[in-house]
This record gives structure tokens, sequence and C-alpha cells, in this order.
């Protein structure tokens, strides 16, 4: 019996030292596991901060955007009619010339001018 006694005590002592370093095996695992959550927590914060100043910025680029939009209407308006006042003012120069040109050859003209 004290054979089977002490077999039996050897597989106890087996037995708890197999606890024992699954216990330990458990507790590195929880370390690792906490760590890894501390690290996925931190990296959310952090993606939260980022997802909010890329909201800023999509915003302030769709506002200069609209802005650059609306002073490229207001260039092309504003060439169109100065294109306007350059036509206008050569055929007024125009009309003036061959209106100079006309006086010239009248007979009136000629008579008083010498």
């Amino acid at each position: 019996m004290t054979q089977q006694g002490a077999v039996l005590q050897g597989y106890n002592n087996e037995l708890v030292k197999c606890i024992e370093d699954l216990c330990m095996q458990k507790e590195e695992l929880n370390k690792q596991i906490q760590q890894a959550e501390e690290e996925k927590n931190k990296l959310q914060h952090e993606i939260q901060i980022l997802s909010e100043q890329l909201e800023c910025v999509c915003e302030n680029l769709a506002k200069k955007v609209a802005s650059r939009n609306e002073l490229d209407k207001i260039l092309a308006e504003t060439e169109a009619a100065y294109m306007k006042i350059l036509d206008s003012s050569r055929t007024l120069l125009n009309v003036l010339k061959k209106e100079v040109g006309t006086l010239k050859h009248t007979p009136e003209l000629k008579t008083n001018v010498t």
C-alpha cells in the first residue's frame, strides 16, 4: 500500500504542477489580452480623432471648392463682359474713323481747314 500511496502522491504532485503551469499560462494570457485591449482602445480613440479631423478637412475643402467655382463663374462672366466692351470700343472706333474720313472729303470742311 505504501508503494501505491507513493505512486498516488507522485500523480498528485504532477497534477498540481500541471495545474500551476496552466494557471501561469492563464495569467500570462490575461496580461496579453489586457495589453491588446488597451492598444485596441487607444487605436479606436485615435481613429475617432482622425475621423473628426477628416470630417473638418472635407467640409473646409467643399467650401473652398464651392468658392473657387463661384470665382470661376464670376471671372468667366467678367471676361465675357470685358470682351463685349472691347468689341464695342473697336466698333465705335471704326465708326468714328469712318465719320472723320467722310468729313475730310466734304467740301465745307476743306474750305474751313485751309
